[in-house]
């Protein structure tokens, strides 16, 4: 509903590819996304476990640690997380393959 109301709301005139006409997209939408409602602390806790470890599956860093931008140093800080999580020493890691 708010991004209903808020595409609704939102001036017109951006630049829209054809296939997005012919869908009635708007440009302002990432495509492939899709919300998801948080059922449980286990959903919350997969969820971050794969934000923290997405730099890693990219290729962008080689452990999570040393993505400089991730919140889980702020997990490390606060003991939530050991500091080899989803090292390779540390496999049994659920959702980091």
């Amino acid at each position: 509903m708010l991004k209903g109301y808020f595409s609704r709301n939102l001036e017109k005139g951006e630049r829209i590819s054809a296939s997005r006409k012919s869908r009635r997209e708007r440009g302002i939408w990432q495509r492939r996304f899709w919300e998801h409602v948080l059922r449980d602390q286990s959903d919350f806790n997969r969820h971050v476990d794969y934000i923290h470890w997405n730099p890693v599956k990219h290729g962008w860093v080689k452990k999570v640690r040393d993505w400089p931008h991730s919140s889980f140093h702020r997990y490390l800080a606060q003991d939530i997380y050991p500091e080899d999580w989803a090292s390779p020493e540390n496999q049994d890691i659920e959702g980091t393959e």
